[in-house]
């Protein structure tokens, strides 16, 4: 299928599609008149990318997926590469938030000097 057809099915733009691309996310091979030709697999590709990245997970941990994007993600049983992915990026989360929470509390505790002064 070429790839008006990939996006109107996804509902990814075209443009979303050859940044995927771009990232190794995602292949197509070239018709004879240069046009990219997509095998029907990648319906359920594009969707998952789609869905991972609006889940808050990069290109690059994407990219880590490797075969598990060519399945199913939300109704076939859980790929084990995806399952430590996420968990790598919840602790990542996490501490990027514990950080926060000491930098809030820091400026907190600063405010409320330069009010006492």
């Amino acid at each position: 299928m070429r790839i008006g057809e990939l996006a109107h099915r996804t509902g990814a733009t075209t443009r979303a599609l050859r940044y995927y691309e771009e990232c190794g996310l995602l292949g197509s091979d070239r018709a004879a008149n240069g046009y990219r030709d997509y095998g029907p697999e990648a319906v359920v590709r594009v969707r998952n990318i789609r869905r991972l990245l609006e889940a808050g997970l990069s290109t690059d941990d994407i990219r880590e997926l490797g075969s598990c994007l060519e399945r199913d993600l939300d109704h076939e049983p859980a790929c084990k590469d995806a399952i430590t992915l996420y968990e790598q990026r919840i602790a990542t989360v996490e501490r990027r938030i514990d950080s926060l929470v000491d930098v809030h509390r820091s400026l907190r505790t600063k405010l409320e000097q330069l009010r006492g002064s």
